[in-house]
């Protein structure tokens, strides 16, 4: 895998075959990355589910000021922290092994707004919707914020959001939705 865009583009990401992670395809990822572009510079970012990091080192890639990278799987972290070091990026990161909901938990406790979530879970837990009421009822999310999803049978529902687009990669869906009122 490698980094498609911004100042870090064209530099190694490992970490394809950690067992449980099932990496983002380039072009989905191009896909993600050229509709929320000009949302990315100076932004915080939550990269939950974070498998290797390409998500989370994309966005630090395109400008963002600093990304949470929230994984459960020891392996996946030892590689996020390699990639980051390897990138010379960990400065703009924060890795939080933790599961999901406890992640979000403490997030939550130390009051930590995102610009950006990118929210990438396997796609047989169907957790999507409950994370994104989370979200938005514990208030984790900055005014204009964006959520990119991507799924494959979780069938979002948009009380708390917006779509402001969705596109249809073969078997999988890339969601990119705002939460419907201010929140902070």
């Amino acid at each position: 895998m490698r980094v498609i865009s911004g100042k870090l583009r064209g530099k190694e990401v490992k970490g394809y075959l950690i067992d449980g992670v099932r990496p983002t395809m380039d072009r989905v990822k191009e896909s993600m990355f050229a509709i929320i572009q000009d949302d990315i510079e100076g932004s915080i970012c939550l990269d939950l589910f974070a498998g290797s990091g390409n998500l989370g080192i994309e966005a630090i890639s395109n400008g963002a000021e600093k990304c949470y990278f929230i994984d459960n799987n020891n392996k996946a972290i030892k590689i996020i922290n390699k990639n980051l070091e390897n990138l010379n990026i960990k400065d703009k990161a924060v890795v939080i092994e933790k599961d999901y909901m406890e992640a979000l938990s403490y997030l939550k406790e130390k009051n930590i707004k995102f610009n950006i979530v990118l929210l990438d879970p396997p796609y047989d837990e169907l957790v999507i919707n409950d994370i994104l009421k989370y979200l938005y009822k514990s208030r984790l999310l900055k005014r204009n914020a964006i959520i990119v999803c991507e799924y494959e049978k979780d069938n979002i529902q948009s009380e708390y959001y917006d779509i402001r687009k969705e596109r249809k990669f073969n078997y999988r869906t890339v969601g990119i939705y705002t939460p419907k009122e201010y929140l902070e």
